[in-house]
């Protein structure tokens, strides 16, 4: 027998997703996001399987003149808790990709004074199968495949694929040989 919650929590899901289906441009198979702080913008594609955690924020909007904002979340990604994601030109994540909490991935950057206006920056990738860790922020950065971002990284520029970054700002500390397959610790670049 089904308890009270459980019956709530799959009616909530049903209605969410029929609302994200009519509301953002795509919304894949299996996806849900429980709860989010803020969303904004039409152009946001969410693939199969995503699940975007509690109080979360989504928006792709063409702030800087750059044409229509795109936001893309591919299959199987997992967002954490408390995470803003603002797009104003193109930000891509591939699949699963994994968040922690209160990350933060802009193509822009919001200057936090009233007046001035928003600086474009260039387009953000994140690379299938790549981790960032709690608090990262990615301003006008990508981040290649399967890589790791340490906690409070701020990345700033890209990041090759498989490779572990840390700081502020973010520097790589490994990188991933594979005539050896293991990874090696590299001079921070």
């Amino acid at each position: 027998m089904h308890s009270l919650s459980s019956i709530y929590k799959s009616i909530y899901k049903r209605i969410s997703t029929i609302v994200w289906k009519f509301r953002l441009e795509s919304f894949g198979h299996n996806s849900f996001i429980y709860k989010p702080l803020y969303v904004s913008g039409t152009n946001i594609h969410i693939g199969d399987n995503v699940y975007v955690q509690y109080k979360s924020w989504l928006a792709s909007e063409s702030l800087t003149g750059n044409g229509e904002a795109l936001l893309k979340i591919g299959n199987g990604c997992v967002i954490g808790h408390f995470n803003e994601i603002y797009s104003t030109h193109s930000i891509v994540i591939e699949n699963h990709v994994l968040t922690a909490d209160r990350v933060y991935i802009s193509d822009n950057i919001e200057i936090p004074i009233l007046h001035q206006p928003i600086v474009q920056k260039k387009e953000v990738r994140i690379g299938e199968g790549s981790w960032l860790g709690v608090g990262v922020s990615v301003i006008g950065a990508s981040i290649g495949k399967h890589c790791v971002i340490g906690s409070n990284a701020v990345v700033t520029k890209d990041i090759p694929d498989y490779c572990v970054a840390i700081g502020i700002p973010a520097r790589i500390i490994k990188r991933y040989n594979p005539e050896v397959g293991k990874w090696l610790r590299t001079n921070p670049d």
